[in-house]
């Protein structure tokens, strides 16, 4: 299913964008903007770019977004944590090199390799930035969309 989206739709998912994630107007007036419903995946299509999707009824934006624009704070991981992740596992809280405490508990975040900065997955904060920083063990984060996974191919 495919459905554009008209100036009251676009200006809701303004909102959403805004709350979310800090960016106002995100959605122009001008812009073509469409939700797709296909093979169980809702997404958000900007101009034919798939731009956000709806992950578990929260919407996080896609990697090939983040690859050209950077929204979300970013998490680097250890290089040793990059294949796990990148199959779909939970971020251990031992592969986090290094986050801040302002980091909010569900708070949408970017996780990143350290070498190089390149976002390899979406995810969404288990604990707080502060709780994190006390602990040694554990998953940090909850994966939601990486790297080669179904929204990845699409």
């Amino acid at each position: 299913m495919r459905k554009q989206l008209g100036k009251d739709e676009k200006e809701d998912l303004n909102v959403q964008i805004l709350s979310a994630f800090g960016i106002a107007d995100f959605i122009t007036k001008k812009q073509h903007a469409e939700l797709v419903d296909e093979n169980g995946v809702k997404r958000i299509n900007v101009d034919g770019t798939m731009t956000f999707v709806y992950v578990n009824g929260v919407l996080i934006p896609t990697l090939q977004f983040l690859l050209k624009r950077q929204i979300l704070p970013m998490i680097p991981i250890d290089m040793g944590a990059v294949k796990f992740i990148t199959s779909g596992a939970d971020v251990m809280r031992p592969g986090i090199v290094s986050f801040t405490e302002e980091l909010k508990k569900d708070q949408i975040v970017c996780v990143v390799d350290k070498m190089h900065n390149k976002p390899l997955a979406v995810g969404m904060m288990l604990l707080s930035g502060e709780d994190a920083l006390k602990t040694t063990s554990g998953k940090t984060i909850k994966n939601l969309h990486w790297i080669g996974d179904v929204i990845w191919k699409l």
